[in-house]
This record gives C-alpha cells, structure tokens and sequence, in this order.
C-alpha cells in the first residue's frame, strides 16, 4: 500500500481544499453553500437543463439536487418545469433574479480564481487545467474501473 502522503485521492481532497478554503468566506457570506452556487453556476451556462443532465455537469446525486433546487427554487433563484414530452423529466432555468444574482458575485468570485492564476503563473495555471482534463478524460474513457 502507498504511503498516506502519496494517495492519490487525498492529494487531489487537499488540491480541492486549498482552493475551496479561497471561495468559502464568499459563498457563505452570500448565503450559498458550494453544491447550490455549482448549479446557480451551471444554470447561468444554458437556457434550460434537465435535472439529470444537471446533476452530473455538477457532480450531485440526484437526492441532493432535489434538494437544492427546491431551496434555490423557494429563493426565487431558478424555475423548474414539468418536461411536455415526459411529465416525468424536470427541467430547470435560472430566473432574472439568480441571472443577477451571479453576475453580483462572479465579480468577487473572478477576483479569487485571478488571485489563484497569480501564485501559479499563467502557464502553470494553463497547463494544470490541461492535465487535470486529459487526467479525467483518461480515466473516463470506460477502461479499467
């Protein structure tokens, strides 16, 4: 067994970490956790989504993002709808007031991602984000589990 200081998994928890600890104050004290601004996020990006596709362009299981909607929903932030084709499926959309409600707080938010491209330099930060996309296509490519 590798070493704990090698492991994979808690080297990219910590990666993680390190960069949510720079958001965190930001979301908080705008009254968002990380899972509700992730599809406050995502919604900002389409028209309207289904809430299957959404929950796997943010990395929720659906019972939490049920959850989610409903409480972003209640705020006024997004609409969900009952699919015409299949009552089953629901879509989502972002209303008006979470349209400006991003746009508010992407201008703080784009301040911390800058501050984090600054301590890495522009083609660190460049060629980290290339990796981690070849990383994750590679290990989604439907090999080896």
């Amino acid at each position: 067994m590798r070493a704990l200081d090698r492991s994979l998994p808690l080297k990219l928890l910590r990666a993680r970490e390190a960069v949510m600890d720079r958001f965190r104050p930001h979301l908080h004290a705008n009254g968002f956790t990380e899972q509700q601004w992730r599809v406050i996020r995502a919604l900002v990006e389409v028209d309207t989504i289904d809430a299957g596709a959404l929950a796997e362009a943010v990395c929720l299981r659906m019972p939490s993002l049920s959850r989610i909607l409903a409480d972003l929903e209640a705020r006024g932030l997004l609409r969900k709808l009952r699919s015409k084709a299949d009552r089953r499926l629901v879509n989502v959309e972002i209303t008006e007031e979470g349209r400006a409600l991003f746009t508010r707080m992407s201008e703080a938010s784009e301040r911390i991602y800058q501050s984090i491209q600054d301590r890495l330099g522009d083609a660190e930060y460049k060629d980290l984000m290339l990796r981690l996309d070849g990383f994750i296509a590679r290990l989604n490519d439907g090999g080896d589990p």
